[in-house]
Parts: C-alpha cells; structure tokens; sequence
C-alpha cells in the first residue's frame, strides 16, 4: 500500500501544500525536509520551525516535500522509527491536513532518543487522538496491522540512496538552508525565512 498524498517513484515522497499528482505551480520551489522521527535535532527543528513552514505551504510560497528516514532504527536498535512512519504514512492517507498535525504531535511527545518508545502501537495511537479527526477503524488497522511497512521500506531506502547522511537536513530550490546553529539549537523563525529568501534570490 501507498499512502495517499505522496509522490516519486513508490510515493517515498510526502507532500504538503499542492496535489501530490500535479506538478508545483510555477514559480513555487520546493523546500525538502530529511528527517528521522525518533531523531532529537529533528524534533528540535519542527518544533521551532514546523508551524513555520506549514504556513509557508498554506500560503503558497513553497511547495513541502518530507523524505523520511529510520536509520536510527538500525543504529540505535528497535522499531520506534519504523512504527512512527508506517503511522504516519496512515495520517497521511487520511489527508495533508492530518499528516502534519501529526507529524507535529509525533515530535512534540518524541520519546528519548534510545527508548524506542515509538515501537508501542498504543503510544502511536494516543498521540494519534490529539489530532482531531485522525483516529477512525481504518487509521487504527493501519497501524496495529503495519499495512504501510512495506512502504516504509521503500521510504527508508530512498533515504539512504539519496546521498543525505544526517537529519534534520534542509534543501530550498535545490540548496542547502541550515536549520540549527552550530550548537545543535535551531533557527529562530525569522532568521530561518531570512535564510529562504536569500537563498531564492
């Protein structure tokens, strides 16, 4: 199963902010986030800077494209990022509007990096109902039966394809827009849109 608003070969792209089955309006770029749900930065990034970016898209200055990763799956051991994006890609089929509330809830109540507290369904499902409208008998299948793992492989694999090495990582109209200081802590939002537009020109 491919979850719905998604776009590339095998859907491992999720969209936000236009029809995933048509291309951006032109003139619109694209602002590509690399990420891994159970990953601290990428918390840190979404939570300072996700509503930002949401808006950006609402209000048609950028297209959003999410490529996800569950390498600290691999590194860290567990299933916490695998499970958190075969939930996510359930929000997502549900709509845009859902993906992204949870997307937000996801990072807001992010376990500790080593627990793997992703890897409970129940927890997954409890964040799910702070997203108003999210939680029906198909979301909750979905989940508790990982219908979109084979998806989520699929996703994993792009990721490590791509040449990307570490998340949160940021590319706006095919350049890289750093989203935390040298210290880890990320951007305020407006030095981060600062960065948006000198990058477009």
């Amino acid at each position: 199963m491919i979850p719905a608003n998604t776009a590339g070969e095998g859907g491992t792209v999720v969209v936000y902010g236009t029809d995933p089955a048509e291309d951006p309006p032109p003139g619109v770029p694209v602002l590509e986030v690399y990420a891994d749900l159970r990953c601290p930065y990428c918390k840190r990034m979404d939570r300072a800077l996700g509503s930002t970016m949401q808006q950006l898209a609402d209000d048609g200055q950028l297209v959003l494209h999410y490529h996800f990763a569950t390498f600290l799956d691999r590194e860290l051991g567990g299933h916490g990022s695998h499970r958190a994006l075969n939930a996510l890609g359930a929000a997502a089929n549900t709509g845009q509007r859902h993906f992204m509330a949870y997307l937000h809830a996801l990072y807001r109540s992010q376990p500790r990096e080593n627990s793997d507290g992703f890897a409970e369904e129940r927890t997954l499902l409890g964040l799910a109902s702070e997203v108003p409208g999210l939680r029906s008998p198909e979301f909750e299948n979905a989940v508790l039966e990982g219908a979109f793992h084979s998806w989520v492989e699929r996703v994993s694999r792009a990721f490590d394809e791509s040449g990307v090495d570490s998340t949160p990582t940021v590319r706006f109209a095919d350049r890289p827009v750093h989203v935390l200081d040298r210290d880890g802590h990320a951007l305020e939002p407006e030095e981060f849109t600062d960065r948006l537009r000198s990058v477009a020109g």
